[in-house]
């Protein structure tokens, strides 16, 4: 086992348990309350995760910050997508001016936004942009693996490194975002390994490829996984694979979440497969995955599923930067509002609620 896979394997052996006595308090402070019970729905049950997570009933969501990690891959030769490669880099600069559409929404959120080069192509330091280069983008999938298990491990590390960074500066909530041309073909890719799904099924047309284009990605994806058979019971051997730098560091940032007790809101379907990557390397860290939405990429909601995570959101969105992620915020700020300022029964001279035909 080389270095940062062995690094990787002792730091996933410190993820601990949820708390769920903490978990019960939240639920009975919830249940004191005075509105009918469960009535603000998967806002409570976010909140006491929240709770089990960071073994405290006390819930701040403040500071916050959504990580945008870019980078290219080596698969958009092969004519999968509608934009060039270059585009990766003029976005990741128009992050770091905060013009973006999701700097425009986490202004509102009162959230940071945090561009991160994991491996955009012939990309200079840039001043916005934390420098985390893996290498200079990916290989084409369709001609062999994206890059070494090794490399796949220092993207996994690198991702819980961020979270810790962010945990030290004091960040309560972490989101993740990313930005990546040809990004939907390596998800795509990653998701047919990881639930053992046809490529037709599991593939959309990303940023609006035609029907001619969205054959040909289908085409690629199955040419790559038939190629470089990624081991569908090795997640890190599907990253190194057919995956990305993206994929790899979104996948540590919810590692890092378990590790660090930091809730990690997961934007759409590139970010939920590698929530879902990180899952199948360390079961325990379900604790830290926050579902935001639901994506509109055709294998959006199966993913979902497989996390056993409900959307907060359902509204078609599919633009990615981390924008589903940071447009939840505001819903549970709402929630623990209600949660830390709402009269109780006791304080509104209401009877106590119980469960409906209960005595």
């Amino acid at each position: 086992m080389e270095q940062n896979e062995q690094k990787l394997q002792q730091l996933l052996q410190t993820v601990s348990e949820p708390d769920e006595k903490a978990r019960e308090e939240a639920h009975s402070k919830w249940n004191d309350c005075a509105k009918p019970l469960g009535s603000l729905g998967l806002l409570e049950t976010a909140i006491e995760n929240i709770a089990a997570l960071t073994g405290s009933t006390k819930i701040s969501l403040f500071p916050r910050a959504v990580l945008v990690l870019c980078a290219d891959n080596g698969v958009v030769a092969q004519g999968v997508t509608q934009s060039g490669s270059n585009v990766t880099a003029a976005v990741a600069k128009n992050l770091a001016m905060k013009r973006t559409s999701v700097c425009r929404m986490a202004a509102v959120a009162n959230c940071k936004v945090v561009p991160v080069d994991m491996g955009v192509l012939n990309f200079p330091p840039t001043e916005g942009v934390l420098n985390r280069r893996i290498a200079n983008g990916t290989y084409d999938i369709s001609q062999g693996p994206a890059m070494t298990r090794e490399q796949a491990a220092q993207a996994v590390l690198t991702g819980i490194e961020l979270v810790r960074e962010q945990k030290k500066q004091g960040i309560r909530l972490l989101a993740t975002g990313e930005m990546g041309i040809g990004n939907t073909t390596t998800s795509s890719a990653v998701a047919c390994v990881l639930l053992q799904k046809s490529v037709t099924e599991m593939t959309g047309r990303g940023a609006g490829l035609s029907q001619e284009g969205l054959q040909r990605k289908i085409h690629t994806i199955e040419k790559a996984i038939s190629r470089n058979q990624p081991d569908s019971n090795d997640p890190l051997d599907i990253i190194s694979k057919v995956g990305g730098f993206d994929i790899g560091g979104m996948c540590g940032m919810f590692l890092g979440g378990a590790i660090y007790n930091v809730p990690v809101l997961a934007d759409g379907f590139i970010s939920t497969i590698a929530a879902l990557c990180a899952l199948r390397m360390c079961p325990k860290a379900e604790k830290a995955i926050f579902a935001s939405h639901v994506s509109a990429e055709p294998a959006g909601r199966m993913v979902l599923e497989a996390l056993h995570c409900q959307p907060l959101i359902t509204a078609g969105m599919r633009l990615g930067e981390g924008t589903g992620a940071v447009a939840a915020m505001p819903l549970l700020d709402m929630a623990c509002t209600v949660y830390q300022e709402s009269y109780t029964f006791e304080q509104g001279g209401i009877e106590h609620y119980v469960p409906y035909g209960d005595s």
